[in-house]
């Protein structure tokens, strides 16, 4: 399986303390973005490829990338896609990732945390909803389409918030401390900290239209 770990440019101080994957499959490629791509050299990690326009880099930063990296690709500053957007369509269409963990996605700016939040309520990346999670210090987050899903209780992680992206229907929660009836909205909403009932059993969701993020916080 070939898993892809993202790096945006989000601050260094939001990154979990190990750059590793959510789930047992372990990261096989990275993709840098913009500073993301900087911030793996200094790791001593070098992506497959990096992509963005570099406005936040030196010259001497942005010689290290063009210099260390083979594969580097440029946007043009003024344009449609945001970087994140950009890195999303490679990870699936170039480099055919099978899943896709997101570093550096939190902090700093509103506007590219919302971005980055509503990626996977795009129509065009609507299909990978499932294949993609982002990770900070403090969270984990999950994104599903419509169907029945069993979410099983990852270890540090206190409660489970859920947010619909898009408009939902008949939208429940079961086997949770705050269980939810069927429900409808055509506005986002978030239902926050619930919680497992015990370290073994998964909360069930389903839905029948929407998608859904579903978020693992700690304290």
């Amino acid at each position: 399986m070939k898993h892809i770990g993202v790096m945006l440019g989000g601050p260094t101080d939001l990154w979990p303390s190990t750059l590793h994957s959510d789930n047992d499959a372990p990261i096989t490629d990275w993709l840098g973005v913009d500073r993301g791509s900087l911030r793996l050299l200094e790791k001593g990690i070098v992506p497959v490829t990096a992509i963005g326009d570099y406005d936040s880099l030196t010259p001497a930063e942005r010689h290290q990338v063009e210099h260390t990296v083979h594969d580097v690709r440029y946007a043009q500053p003024e344009k449609d896609d945001t970087d994140s957007e950009l890195a999303l369509q490679i990870a699936f269409e170039d480099l055919r990732a099978d899943e896709v963990t997101i570093f550096g996605a939190t902090g700093g700016r509103l506007d590219h945390l919302l971005v980055n939040l509503w990626l996977l309520a795009e129509p065009r990346f609507k299909e990978y909803a499932d294949h993609v999670a982002i990770v900070d210090r403090q969270n984990l987050i999950r994104f599903y389409l419509p169907q029945a899903h069993l979410l099983f209780p990852e270890t540090g992680y206190k409660y489970i918030g859920f947010v619909n992206l898009t408009p939902i229907r008949e939208f429940e929660i079961h086997n949770a401390k705050y269980p939810l009836a069927s429900f409808t909205s055509d506005y986002p909403v978030s239902w926050a900290s619930n919680e497992f009932l015990d370290d073994r059993q998964p909360i069930q969701i389903a839905f029948t239209k929407g998608v859904v993020a579903a978020i693992y916080s700690k304290d």
